[in-house]
């Protein structure tokens, strides 16, 4: 290509670089903002985006582009999105544009494969293959000659041989087939006149235009995903090319969400999310940037998709703490949500049983639009909550259901119901030790204790993946058969209710479960009639039969020094206790506490949430947490450390003196050792009034810290591990 040029473009690139690079573009070549194409980047050519385009060739000798790439150019909306993250995580742009170019793949035209179909046309020849092969793709209507040949029990060449010969049509289409269109006009279930109020408001609000933004704030099972679903009805009919994404914070609900979809509007929706795989996820990119895909379903990294006409975002359990990104790139999916929608002046729903503090005191201020259902449809009620203080009627000895509990178990199973155990520890124990010399089992490199899997036969560390076989002798002492696992887990709870109830069908539900959306099923169907559970089992199910919901320990996840961890405890505790009599039969939760005094779990029982809530927010505000301040962790990770120390420390001084700025550090987290990597962390808080973000950015900008030393900046974090 010529070098000679009358025109640059500054070109973005998914790297950790910190701005966009000038190139020349060449004579003849036509270039639009948000273009895909291939720039010289050192020794390489790389896939850049066209982030401006200025006049004239510049003062200095610039390198050239060198080709485009193709496909949809980045939308306006989603190159603005990328600019404003930068900013406020305190991020370089290209590690945001990352995590929006995740299929290199989708900028190319789908592959196409070819099927075959009977012509009508007979073959000149007539053998017993062929005969086979016509009736085999009669049957399956249009097939791959692969698929053909093997319903025949031919080989291939049969299959083409009858093509050539006119018998068998070929058809060439996409590989990524384009996704269905929703019928607006399809009819939904009936509403209760609660929820026909509720799905009112939002209609109108998607009429008004613009970023408006809601909190649709519903007891359990009151019919949250019927009522937005109205506004979705609503935003089709406005505008034909309309595209709604619908964020989940768990993948695994996503089946249940789907058939939903599917009844809902006629056809099922794209999916979104790190589990599928690269044809789906491909498929899903190119048709969300050409502007095809109209309903999208995804995980939290949905928001990065580059929508060409985004109107509407659903952000279904919004309170959920899954929206939080901590690894990578750190990031809080709702309020990103709530962004991307004021950015492309859509509207945003933001559902829970249990809103966020941020969400309420928002809603409470005027920004967002509160609307309510406060009852279950029909004759369904809210259980009845109450507590077992393990203080007074503890479990035997070496067991972990109490009796009370389990006096509750045997009155529901003879009624012929369902029981749900909650306990939010995977595995069979979460810490295995020795009797001998008191050696406790942990991961290489890291202070995470091993967790048990008895299914498996293995210690698993759930922070790195690390995985051994459960050991015959103690690794410190050499003892034999001396290691004993402390504590329970969700398969030893289930353990000792298959021991208690030897006939009943017992069933562990947890990420560790192959089974997840079959499990589910049969749990709908009554085929399970105890099932044992982590947080997966508590979120977005509808069990008609389960009328009795005990909690193994209310008490796990108050301590640890969390701001947010009465908050988390309680949305937690009321999601669990929903799933009880969610149907015609009245439903009731036990919760097993040390601490039955605790606010979180009295507000539970009580069934006052207000209360409880401006509890939890007298309390933030007299601190200047969030909502009503902000926070930011700076992290830092070494090999050595005594290098890390070091390192934070330097930081640590560098900090610009301001007002309303409170610096805490740098510590050792409780996890201070991961994989290797020694930690330290710096906590920020700050008062409203301070730019956060730009706080930070000068802050980085005063220390050199070399490249030994890891250092991420979590502005709004969640995790204090």
């Amino acid at each position: 290509m010529s070098s000679e040029s009358s025109s640059r473009a500054s070109i973005l690139f998914p790297l950790p670089l910190p701005e966009a690079f000038d190139y020349l573009v060449p004579e003849g070549l036509e270039l639009g903002l948000g273009d895909h194409v291939l720039a010289p980047l050192g020794k390489r050519m790389v896939h850049g985006v066209v982030w401006a385009l200025k006049p004239g060739p510049g003062e200095r000798a610039l390198k050239s582009v060198e080709a485009p790439m193709g496909g949809a150019p980045l939308p306006a909306g989603t190159r603005q999105f990328v600019d404003w993250l930068a900013r406020y995580l305190v991020q370089p742009p290209g590690v945001i544009l990352r995590s929006v170019l995740r299929s290199a793949e989708a900028l190319k035209p789908s592959p196409t494969e070819t099927l075959y179909r009977v012509s009508g046309e007979e073959p000149p020849r007539m053998t017993a293959a062929r005969a086979a092969v016509l009736d085999a793709a009669l049957a399956l209507g249009e097939a791959s000659a692969a698929d053909i040949a093997r319903e025949a029990g031919v080989g291939a060449g049969v299959v083409k041989g009858l093509a050539t010969a006119g018998a068998l049509t070929a058809i060439s289409r996409p590989v990524d087939s384009p996704y269905g269109s929703p019928d607006p006009e399809a009819e939904g279930l009936s509403l209760t006149m609660l929820q026909a109020e509720a799905g009112g408001v939002l209609r109108r609000l998607v009429r008004a235009g613009g970023f408006q933004a809601a909190l649709l704030d519903g007891v359990t099972g009151s019919g949250k995903t019927e009522v937005y679903f109205e506004a979705i009805a609503e935003a089709l009919r406005r505008d034909p090319a309309a595209q709604i994404l619908i964020m989940l914070p768990e993948i695994a609900l996503t089946a249940a969400v789907l058939s939903r979809f599917e009844a809902r509007f006629g056809c099922a929706p794209a999916i979104w999310h790190s589990a599928a795989g690269p044809k789906e996820r491909r498929r899903c990119w190119r048709e969300v940037a050409e502007g095809r895909a109209r309903i999208v379903v995804g995980a939290r990294s949905a928001l990065f998709l580059p929508f060409t006409n985004l109107k509407l975002i659903i952000v279904d359990e919004e309170h959920d703490p899954t929206y939080k990104q901590d690894e990578g790139l750190p990031y809080q999916g709702r309020d990103l949500a709530v962004l991307r929608a004021k950015i492309e002046g859509a509207m945003i729903v933001l559902a829970s049983a249990t809103p966020s503090l941020e969400s309420l005191t928002n809603a409470q201020a005027g920004r967002y639009v509160h609307v309510r259902l406060p009852a279950r449809p029909g004759a369904a009620v809210l259980p009845q909550v109450d507590t077992i203080d393990l203080r007074e009627t503890p479990p035997e000895a070496g067991r972990w259901i109490s009796p009370p509990l389990v006096s509750a178990m045997v009155e529901t199973l003879q009624a012929g119901e369902q029981v749900l155990l909650y306990l939010n520890r995977r595995g069979y124990a979460p810490l295995v030790l020795c009797r001998a010399c008191g050696h406790r089992m942990t991961s290489p490199d890291t202070q995470s204790y091993l967790v048990e899997h008895r299914y498996t036969g293995r210690l698993v560390c759930h922070v790195t993946g690390f995985s051994m076989p459960r050991p015959k002798f103690c690794p410190e002492c050499q003892a034999e058969d001396s290691l004993t696992s402390v504590g329970p887990g969700v398969e030893r709870v289930a353990e000792e209710a298959k021991h208690l109830f030897p006939d009943a069908r017992i069933e562990v539900y947890s990420s560790d479960s192959s089974s997840g959306p079959d499990l589910v099923d049969r749990m709908e169907r009554g085929e399970i009639d105890i099932l044992v559970g982590t947080q997966i089992a508590a979120k977005g199910h509808n069990f008609p039969n389960l009328t009795l919901v005990g909690v193994i320990d209310a008490d796990l996840g108050l301590a640890g020094g969390d701001p947010r961890a009465g908050e988390r405890t309680f949305q937690t505790l009321v999601q669990v206790a929903g799933r009880a009599g969610r149907a015609e039969r009245p439903g009731r939760a036990l919760l097993q506490t040390h601490q039955p005094e605790h606010e979180a779990i009295q507000a539970l029982i009580a069934g006052d949430r207000d209360a409880f809530l401006e509890t939890e927010i007298m309390a933030r505000e007299a601190l200047g947490l969030p909502p009503f301040g902000r926070m930011a962790a700076i992290s830092f990770q070494a090999r050595d450390v005594q290098a890390v120390e070091a390192a934070a420390g330097r930081y640590a001084a560098a900090a610009p003196l301001t007002d309303g700025v409170e610096i805490w550090g740098p510590a050792e987290p409780p996890r201070a050792l991961v994989r290797g990597w020694h930690r330290r962390r710096i906590l920020v808080r700050a008062d409203k009034t301070i730019d956060l973000s730009a706080y930070l950015r000068a802050w980085k900008e005063r220390v050199k810290i070399p490249p030994s030393i890891r250092v991420t900046i979590d502005v709004d974090p969640y995790s204090f591990m």
